[in-house]
Order: C-alpha cells, then sequence, then structure tokens
C-alpha cells in the first residue's frame, strides 16, 4: 500500500512538473507573438470571440465593438455588407427563451451578448467600442457555424473587403478568404475554435491560424 502512494504521488508530481512546463511554454509562444505584431491599431469585425481572443493575447484594446458577443453567419454576413449602417442603428432588447444570455436586434440583426451580466452592459460596450473603429483598417473575421451554409460563405467570400478570412471545416478551394482548421471533418461545423487540442503543447484550434501574419500584411482596404 506505502509503494502504491508512493507511485502515486510521484506520478502527480510529474504531471505538476508537466503542466506547468506546459504553461511556462505557452506564455513564451504568446510573448513571441506580440513581438511579431506591427499593425497595433487594427479593427476586428468578428462574428464571435475568435476576433475577441486576437486582441486579448496580443494585450491590445478592444477597437471593435464585436467583443465578447455571438451572431448568427447569416446575420453577421448581412451586417459586414452594409456595416457603416448598421453601425449607426441602435439596439432592441430581444425578450424571448431561445438563448441563456442577453440578446438585442440590430436593425433586425439578432446579437448574443454571451460574456455580459444584461442587455443594457453589452450594448453600453458596443456603443463605447464603436467609436473606436479604424475604417481604414478593417478585418473581418467568420466561422463556418452558427448557421453557416455554403452559400453563406459564398457571400461572406463575395463581401467588399480585402482582408477577410472565414475559418472552415473543411476545404473550400473555391473560395480565397476560406481557412480550414483540421479537428472537426466529421461534423457539420466548426466546433469552439478556443478550446484547447488534446496534445503536449498547450494550443487552441485557433492557433492553427497565423493571425499575426494576417493583420501584419494587410491589404489595401475597401468598406461599405
Amino acid at each position: 500500500m506505502q509503494k502504491m502512494n508512493v507511485s502515486k504521488a510521484l506520478k502527480n508530481t510529474g504531471l505538476k512538473i508537466l503542466e506547468l512546463l506546459r504553461s511556462i511554454e505557452w506564455a513564451m509562444y504568446k510573448k513571441l507573438k506580440r513581438r511579431r505584431l506591427k499593425n497595433r491599431n487594427y479593427t476586428i469585425i468578428s462574428s464571435n470571440c475568435n476576433g475577441t481572443f486576437m486582441y486579448y493575447d496580443m494585450k491590445l484594446p478592444y477597437l471593435t465593438p464585436t467583443v465578447n458577443l455571438a451572431m448568427g453567419m447569416e446575420d453577421f454576413v448581412k451586417m459586414v455588407e452594409n456595416l457603416s449602417w448598421y453601425m449607426e442603428q441602435h439596439f432592441t432588447e430581444v425578450k424571448d427563451e431561445e438563448g441563456s444570455c442577453p440578446a438585442g436586434l440590430l436593425g433586425g440583426l439578432r446579437v448574443n451578448f454571451v460574456h455580459y451580466d444584461s442587455f443594457e452592459e453589452g450594448v453600453r460596450k458596443w456603443e463605447e467600442r464603436k467609436k473606436r473603429i479604424h475604417w481604414d483598417n478593417l478585418f473581418i473575421v467568420g466561422t463556418e457555424k452558427d448557421g453557416c451554409t455554403y452559400e453563406t460563405i459564398r457571400r461572406f467570400d463575395s463581401l467588399p473587403y480585402k482582408n477577410k478570412v472565414i475559418f472552415t471545416h473543411v476545404e473550400y478551394p473555391e473560395f480565397s478568404s476560406a481557412y480550414y482548421i483540421k479537428g472537426f471533418e466529421d461534423r457539420e461545423e466548426l466546433g469552439v475554435l478556443t478550446f484547447y487540442k488534446k496534445q503536449l503543447r498547450k494550443r487552441r484550434y485557433l492557433d492553427d491560424f497565423d493571425y499575426v501574419d494576417f493583420l501584419n500584411h494587410p491589404k489595401n482596404s475597401s468598406s461599405s
């Protein structure tokens, strides 16, 4: 029994050391990414929290209203097709049982304030951050989930923005803005890209995409 307890203690100690080493490597990895970033005044308009983490990892202020929220991809594409108009619209609260988080309608489009305690807080942060938009340095980020169809991807690819990417669960070589994230091929859509992979090095699915390079090399922007 004593030998078993010693063996278990040694195993637990080894696991703790391994986790510590993983965390140190992860911190260094993100530090090196921050050093690589040259373009620091960018605005990411994102359908979900993937864009949020592209600010959070870089320890930069949120220069966009699309932080800590989620939109269905159909609504997201509609918004970005006429972005400047939607940024002038006001929210009305949605009171239903469709979701477990506060939500609002913006010009008829549903915005789910996933990480906010109330509708009022979500709107206040939206209004505050939309004033920070850098219209001359826009990046559009979509995800093949939340009602995203092939036609949605086609419309996204046709958006009048040169700096755009949509993460997909399979390859779509016909669309220049599609970026295939491995690991979800047996599903109908992508999973949560900010979840960590089951592997030795601490990495999220989102880290398969070099978003620092994406941000550092913007093409001549155009917007609605």
